[in-house]
């Protein structure tokens, strides 16, 4: 099942700076990845993705540089910075409380109806 678009939208940079963290990437690999660690619910196109690497690359998080691929073209990677493992923080702390508190809503809940 498909995550409701709205859902990717509030946690695209989370989502961004987390998968940097791990290593440098290129945007189709970020896409790609995206989509393989969570198991094909999230679908980032590249309209969305440049404008998130364009702002967090402007605010310092992230930094580019060009590097050759085995095919000889060249590609734009990108590395997470000081800044945005800050960033990358905060946004994980964000996160926690935002899923604790929507879990402890749905946790009380009342049954669904037949």
């Amino acid at each position: 099942m498909k995550a409701d678009k709205s859902l990717l939208n509030g946690s695209a940079t989370l989502l961004v700076l987390s998968l940097l963290s791990g290593e440098d990437m290129y945007g189709y690999q970020m896409i790609a990845q995206l989509e393989a660690r969570s198991d094909h619910t999230f679908s980032m196109k590249e309209g969305t993705l440049y404008p998130i690497l364009h702002a967090l690359e402007k605010d310092g998080a992230v930094d580019s540089y060009e590097k050759a691929a085995p095919t000889g073209r060249t590609r734009k990677y990108y590395h997470i910075t000081k800044k945005g493992l800050r960033l990358l923080g905060e946004k994980r702390e964000e996160w926690t409380t935002f899923s604790q508190a929507v879990n402890a809503v749905l946790a009380g809940s009342a049954p669904a109806l037949a």
